[in-house]
Order: structure tokens, then C-alpha cells, then sequence
């Protein structure tokens, strides 16, 4: 934490201490820079409307992607579906080809059968039925033969007949089937075609999808890179605002330094006057921190005095920071010109105000106890070119 608090400052100070020793026409800087962030924010905004172009086409590519992958699921299904339904047709057909066979071979014995009884008939003289009957030796053979030729004559009639009837109805079941297989078949094909294509469609949207991604991606690219550029652009501008700004405080005291006939900050090493009364507590430095049990390095000196007694500026200048900095409370920080700053912490009930220029015996605020852990008093530094400076080495001895 102290070594955070030790780089505030510092950084702080960074900012203000490279002044301009050459003549610039700040104005003209200014100008320039704010056209091109302009022109950079209207090329981003045009990138932004084609991101939201690109946004849009990647909706309705995704949209479109997820509708045919639902077509695709239920064309998958209904394929599924048919092929189920051949299995089972051919199946039913396989059985009536069967079931045809077999009536057939039962036809067919029948057939031959009959045909061996018409042999037989011939071979034994070629007897009619009326002659078996007349030929018998009693009656009851004759009415025995006569029920017997009459049941077999019906029964081959009616076997031959049903069979043929059956054979006809399987035949005519199996030509429907067979119907329905090929409808079945040629749907399928037509399905699977569609799936084909579908599946073709979707790799192309794929790609398209992926194209408009990577243009996107491209395009936001690009816009990180302008954005990047107007980062750069305003950190050119805060710093060519700063320089002016320095310019100016600078041209401001040294008008300043000849109305008074003072001289500059530079040329008053060690008669400097003191920022307020009271006794050092805390040197310039590294030093043994008791509370803290450890050495810490001090930018300036503490100075440890009446609570609400003056604090002056100790030498002309212009107020460029009035601010709050953890471990430091309210802070004054004042260009005296030539480089040099001075910083006045723990202040409290300011008496001057950022830009102000004030003189050297000014009240610019009083000694308070703002962000102190040891009651009031005030921290005082001196930064030169850059540097932090010994205060006692710049201020009159006591």
C-alpha cells in the first residue's frame, strides 16, 4: 500500500513536468487530431451499421439453418418410417408367395391325382363310372360305389374350386402389396433424394453462416483497431492540452516573475520560505517507520503543527490540481515554472481554486488532519524536471 501511495504522486506529476520549449501552434494541433477522430467515428459508425447488417443475416442464416434441420429431422423420421413399412410389406409379400406355393402344390396334387385315376381308369379298360357301378356283384356295393364316386367327384370339385378361388384372392392380394411396395420404395427414394438435397443446402448455409461470421468478426476487428487509433488520438490531445496548458502557466509566471521582479524558483535554493509552522516529524526519504515497523521511502517531509494554522505557497505560481489522493487526504499542487512543482497534503477549508495564480505568502488552505492517521499536519514535496527534491535543501535553515 505504501509503495501505491508513493507512485501516485509521482504519476501525477509525470504529466506536467516536460514543458514546451519551442514555439507550437497548439490550436492548430488541436484541430487537426479532432478531424481525424471525427473522420474515425464516422468510418466506425459506417462499420457498425454493416456489423448490424451482418448481425441481421447471421439471425436469419440461423433461423434458416434451424428450420431445415427440423425438415431434415422429419424427413430422417419419415424415412425411418417407410423403410419399417417395406420391411414389413415384403415381408407379408414373402408370406402370400408362400402361401401361393403352397396352395399351388396342393393343386397340383390334386391334378395328378385326378390325372392318375384317369390312368388308372384306362389301364383297367377304360370302365366308366356307370360301369364300376353296374359291374358291382351286390346292391350295397353298387350304392357303396355310387356314394363313394359321388363324395370323391364333390369333394375334388369343391377343393379344386377353393383352391383356385384362394390362389386367385392371394395373387390379387400379393399384385396390391407389390403396388404398395413400389409407392412405398418410390417415396422413399423421392425422401431420400430430398434429404440429399437438404443436407447440401445446409452445408452451403454452413459456409454462408460462417462467412458472414468471419466478415463480422473482421469488421469488429477493424473497429478495435479505430477505436484503438481515437485512444492513441486522445492521449495525443490530452497531452498537446497539457502542453498548452503548461505553455501557458509558464508564459503566465514568468509574466508574473517580471511584474514582481522575482526570481525564479530555481535561483531561491534555500531561501525559500517555510509552507507552515511547526516541527519536522517525518524526514526526506527512507526512513525507519515505527508504527509501521518498517522502512518506507518519504517524497517530502511531514510537518506536524496547530490544527487550522495557515498554510502559505512558497513561491508564485498557478494552481493546475486541487484533488483527493488515498493516504495523502485534500492536495494542493502548484506550477511554480521552470519545471519545479510543490505539493501541499492533508489541507483542509481551501482558500484558492484550480488555474488561480497565486503569490509566494498566500493562504492557500489551512492544516488539517485530510486522509492523516497521526493527527493534523502537512506534507510538503518538491518536484524539479521530474524529480522529487529535498524541501530542506530549498528552504531558508532554521
Amino acid at each position: 500500500m505504501k509503495f501505491l501511495l508513493n507512485t501516485l504522486i509521482p504519476v501525477l506529476f509525470l504529466s506536467f513536468v516536460f514543458a514546451q520549449t519551442g514555439k507550437r501552434d497548439y490550436d492548430d494541433e488541436l484541430q487537426y487530431q479532432n478531424k481525424v477522430i471525427n473522420a474515425l467515428n464516422e468510418e466506425i459508425q459506417q462499420l457498425r451499421s454493416k456489423i448490424n447488417k451482418a448481425e441481421t443475416r447471421e439471425r436469419s442464416t440461423v433461423k434458416r439453418i434451424s428450420d431445415l434441420d427440423l425438415e431434415i429431422s422429419l424427413t430422417e423420421k419419415l424415412i425411418q418410417a417407410l423403410k419399417k413399412e417395406e420391411e414389413k410389406t415384403r415381408a407379408r409379400i414373402f408370406q402370400l408367395k408362400e402361401n401361393i406355393q403352397k396352395n399351388e402344390n396342393e393343386l397340383e396334387i390334386l391334378r395328378a391325382r385326378y390325372e392318375q385315376r384317369i390312368l388308372n381308369a384306362y389301364l383297367k379298360g377304360q370302365l366308366t363310372d356307370l360301369e364300376r357301378v353296374l359291374s358291382s356283384t351286390t346292391w350295397r356295393q353298387a350304392m357303396y360305389r355310387t356314394h363313394y364316386l359321388k363324395i370323391i367327384s364333390e369333394i375334388e370339385q369343391k377343393l379344386t374350386k377353393k383352391i383356385e378361388k384362394l390362389l386367385i384372392e392371394i395373387g390379387q392380394q400379393k399384385l396390391e402389396l407389390e403396388v404398395v411396395l413400389r409407392s412405398n420404395l418410390n417415396l422413399k427414394r423421392d425422401k431420400e433424394r430430398q434429404m440429399s438435397s437438404y443436407r447440401n443446402i445446409r452445408i452451403n448455409r454452413e459456409k454462408e453462416l460462417n462467412r458472414i461470421r468471419s466478415d463480422k468478426k473482421s469488421l469488429v476487428n477493424y473497429i478495435d483497431e479505430k477505436e484503438a487509433g481515437i485512444q492513441q488520438l486522445e492521449s495525443i490531445i490530452k497531452k498537446v492540452l497539457e502542453d498548452k496548458a503548461r505553455f501557458e502557466r509558464e508564459e503566465r509566471i514568468r509574466q508574473q516573475q517580471q511584474i514582481l521582479k522575482t526570481k525564479s524558483f530555481k535561483a531561491l535554493k534555500g531561501n525559500l520560505p517555510w509552507p507552515a509552522q511547526g516541527r519536522i516529524i517525518a524526514k526526506f526519504g527512507r526512513q525507519w517507520n515505527p508504527k509501521l515497523k518498517t522502512t518506507t521511502d518519504n517524497p517530502g517531509i511531514d510537518i506536524k503543527g496547530q490544527p487550522g494554522s495557515a498554510i502559505r505557497s512558497i513561491m508564485n505560481g498557478v494552481v493546475t490540481t486541487i484533488t483527493y489522493i488515498r493516504g495523502y487526504g485534500t492536495t494542493i499542487i502548484v506550477d511554480n515554472g521552470g519545471g519545479f512543482y510543490t505539493v501541499y497534503s492533508h489541507v483542509t477549508n481551501i482558500q484558492t481554486h484550480v488555474d488561480s495564480e497565486i503569490r509566494a505568502g498566500d493562504v492557500i488552505a489551512y492544516m488539517g488532519d485530510s486522509g492523516s492517521i497521526n493527527g493534523s499536519k502537512l506534507h510538503f514535496e518538491i518536484w524539479g524536471k521530474g524529480q522529487k527534491l529535498n524541501p530542506e535543501k530549498w528552504l531558508t535553515k532554521k
